[in-house]
């Protein structure tokens, strides 16, 4: 069997593509690979360093801040669709699969063109304008949230779940062995804060204001800040000692989930996938500049279910810390939280979905 998996841009959308290329190969071994992804992007480099093949396509999206660079992108547009057609007929996959990014979009279409059977991988709980149009030819649709008929035909969905590094669906990493790894004190209750590996300037603004307040009686810290935040977050919490914990980048995801016994982070498909399985109480502050607020749907799914609360970015100064002292001396509710996030994991989304991919490749 050869599969194309297309797409990439950012780690949400080249973790779960990898994840699933990973349950390919178990569930079927013989599969031959082939990624296609975006010159320049950083697929080109992570996919590599998985041990996958793959090839780039010369494509970018619609520039908003520099109206200018939009001049090539018909041509681009043009070229890249061309380029997929030649890759399909030098590849002859049985299927091509789209996981989102700029490469997804003219794969599919080009597969589609081509009588070539393909599955859409939707990751977030509001559907793409991409992916929406490539839904409708689509074998299937592989959505991570309920309610997704809305924008997809209802026959074509299979709820699967976003696939998850396996070192965190797989993880028996306890709490004490977390604390250790990060050298805690098991004895106070802890707060993972996480905006992505940038960091989220709100959060670190309003984390920053708020150490005081926070680190009062027997709480700790271990807030992943991001590059352009680092130095100011380690000046801000010097005072405070050993009860505030910060790293610009945290690789660790397993071990800081399983120390934290609560969660401030952004609302990606792939973090809220991970927060699930984590099942540990949750803030959500979504990014509102994502492609259709995304996250603010994917976050309301949640607190819909009584999985999660939400700030939203703009009130971040004001209510984050209060948020965070009210739930943290919410026992009852936190418990509610995490009986609710455990209900939506699903630990082998990327096994469910490379089965569509074999159904529909045969």
């Amino acid at each position: 069997m050869r599969v194309i998996i297309a797409g990439g841009g950012t780690g949400g959308h080249i973790f779960p593509a990898v994840a699933i290329a990973h349950a390919l190969q178990r569930l079927q071994p013989d599969t031959e690979l082939l990624f296609v992804g975006a010159l320049g992007k950083m697929e080109m480099e992570k996919v590599p360093q998985e041990g996958f093949k793959i090839v780039g396509l010369d494509i970018a999206g619609f520039n908003r801040s520099n109206m200018l660079k939009n001049l090539m992108l018909p041509f681009k547009i043009f070229k890249s669709h061309l380029k997929a057609k030649s890759i399909i007929k030098e590849f002859q996959p049985n299927a091509v699969v789209g996981v989102g990014g700029f490469a997804s979009f003219p794969m599919l279409n080009a597969a589609q063109s081509m009588g070539v059977p393909t599955l859409v991988q939707e990751q977030n709980s509001y559907a793409g304008k991409s992916n929406k149009i490539l839904g409708k030819k689509a074998k299937a649709v592989c959505v991570a949230y309920e309610h997704m008929e809305k924008f997809f035909p209802a026959d074509k969905l299979i709820l699967a779940g976003n696939p998850v590094r396996k070192v965190i669906s797989g993880s028996t990493v306890s709490r004490s062995e977390g604390q250790a790894f990060f050298k805690l004190d098991p004895n106070r209750k802890t707060i993972l804060i996480v905006g992505g590996s940038l960091g989220a300037k709100s959060i670190n603004e309003a984390i920053d204001a708020g150490l005081a307040d926070l680190t009062k009686g027997d709480v700790q810290l271990v807030w992943q800040t991001g590059k352009p935040y680092f130095e100011q977050a380690k000046k801000a919490a010097e005072p405070y000692g050993d009860k505030v914990r910060v790293f610009e980048f945290i690789r660790d995801m397993d071990k800081a989930y399983a120390a934290a016994d609560m969660i401030v982070s952004r609302a990606g498909a792939l973090a809220i996938a991970e927060m699930c399985i984590a099942a540990k109480p949750v803030i959500f502050v979504p990014y509102p500049y994502a492609a259709e607020d995304h996250q603010t749907s994917n976050a309301m799914a949640l607190v819909e279910h009584n999985a999660a609360q939400m700030v939203k970015d703009n009130e971040t100064k004001t209510e984050l810390v209060k948020k965070i002292k009210a739930l943290l001396h919410n026992a009852s509710m936190q418990e509610i939280m995490q009986q609710s996030l455990k209900k939506m994991a699903i630990k082998d989304a990327d096994e469910r979905i490379a089965a569509k991919i074999i159904e529909i490749a045969a």
